[in-house]
Order: C-alpha cells, then sequence, then structure tokens
C-alpha cells in the first residue's frame, strides 16, 4: 500500500500542476468587483443559452465554469464578469 502511494503521488502532483498552468492561459479584462455582475446572473444566462452548468468559481479576473456547452461537450471555460463574454485561451 505504500509503496502504490509513493507511485501515484508524482502522478497527482502533475495533474494539480497542470491545472495549475492551465489558468494561467486565460486574461480577462481587470475590472473592480463592484463591477462584476453576479454569478447567478451568468449562470441563468448559461443555461438559457443550452449550456449544462456543474460548478462554478472566481478567479482572479474571470469566472470559471465547468459543465457542457450546448453541444453536449464537457467544457471548462472562462467568463468576463462584466460582459459575460467568453475568454477563449491563449
Amino acid at each position: 500500500m505504500k509503496t502504490l502511494f509513493i507511485r501515484a503521488l508524482p502522478l497527482a502532483l502533475a495533474l494539480v500542476a497542470g491545472n495549475a498552468l492551465a489558468h494561467g492561459n486565460v486574461t480577462c479584462s481587470k475590472y473592480p468587483k463592484a463591477e462584476w455582475r453576479s454569478h447567478t446572473e451568468l449562470q441563468d444566462k448559461l443555461v438559457k443559452d443550452g449550456w449544462t452548468v456543474r460548478r462554478m468559481e472566481k478567479t482572479e479576473t474571470c469566472y470559471e465554469v465547468y459543465g457542457k456547452d450546448p453541444q453536449g461537450k464537457r467544457v471548462e471555460a472562462f467568463f468576463d464578469p462584466k460582459t459575460f463574454e467568453r475568454v477563449e485561451e491563449k
């Protein structure tokens, strides 16, 4: 059991580091928090547009959405908190 843990630990750390690096590829415009529209407003808009929203998080400058797009594809997407425009990874 201990050997399995030791072998699995580097893989788990690599996955966590990979996720952290992926967030560095997205840049939203910086607005004061007072100008951000609510995350529930974004969720309502996405559901109306055919999305299935599983989870939402706030990053430093974006809303991060986990779920399925209107085509049913599983996605992690970033949205501008003021305009709700989808921000593409760079």
